[in-house]
Parts: structure tokens; sequence; C-alpha cells
């Protein structure tokens, strides 16, 4: 009877041990920053065909939209930047990457590109790690 008392207690310890884990490990993950420049050559198209369907698809994501928008950056080193620049807040790289992945991502992003808007570039950062 006791085996069975202190197997069961080893066995409820490494349970509650690896769930621990599980949820400090899922706490300690870094968000991931996403930095797009974008020049927009038609401003309208782009706010009616493009920012509807992104936005909705960026926050299904986890994205939370820091900062940015139509001529809103100033530069004060190097070249100006072009007429938009965004910053979006994904929790983790792999968030990030689903949302690039799917249907509101890299194709519609390719799509915009052929209508109305260059690309200048596309950056993901992973930010500090959480304490």
């Amino acid at each position: 009877m006791k085996n069975y008392k202190i197997a069961a207690a080893l066995i409820g310890s490494f349970v509650l041990g690896a769930g621990v884990t599980s949820v400090l490990y899922a706490q300690g993950h870094a968000p991931t920053y996403v930095v797009a420049m974008v020049n927009v050559k038609d401003q309208d198209a782009y706010a009616k065909q493009f920012l509807p369907k992104v936005m909705p698809a960026i926050k299904e994501n986890g994205g939370e939209y820091l900062a940015g928008g139509m001529n809103k950056t100033t530069s004060f080193a190097g070249e100006q930047p072009p007429n938009r620049v965004v910053i979006i807040k994904f929790p983790s790289i792999e968030a990030f990457k689903k949302f690039e992945d799917g249907e509101n991502g890299k194709k519609l992003r390719e799509e915009v590109s052929a209508k109305f808007a260059d690309w200048k570039g596309l950056w993901a950062v992973e930010g500090a790690e959480a304490k």
C-alpha cells in the first residue's frame, strides 16, 4: 500500500511539474514585432481593398497594430521611408508565420503589389525575452 502512495505522489509531482513548466514556457515567449514599409500609389484603393481584409486577419492571429499609417514617419538618419510604415506586435514568431502563410498574408500582399502598392520591406524581429 505504501509503494502505491509513493508512486502516486511521484506521478502527481511529475504531472504538476510538467504543467507548471509549460505554463512558464508559454509566458516566457518573447513577442514579435513586424515592421512593414510600403509605397502606396493609390491610397483610396489601398484603404478600401486591402485594409478591410488584412486588419481582421492580423487581429485573428493575435496581432496588435501599434504604430504607423500614411505619411506618419519622420526620418532622422538615412533615407526617407516610403509613405506607409506600420509596426504590428504578434505574441510570437509562430503567430506571425501563421498569419503570413494564411490567405491574408503573403498572397494578399502580392495582389496588392500588382495593383496599387510597392512593398519596400517586411521584417519580423523577436522582442526581448519576457522576464
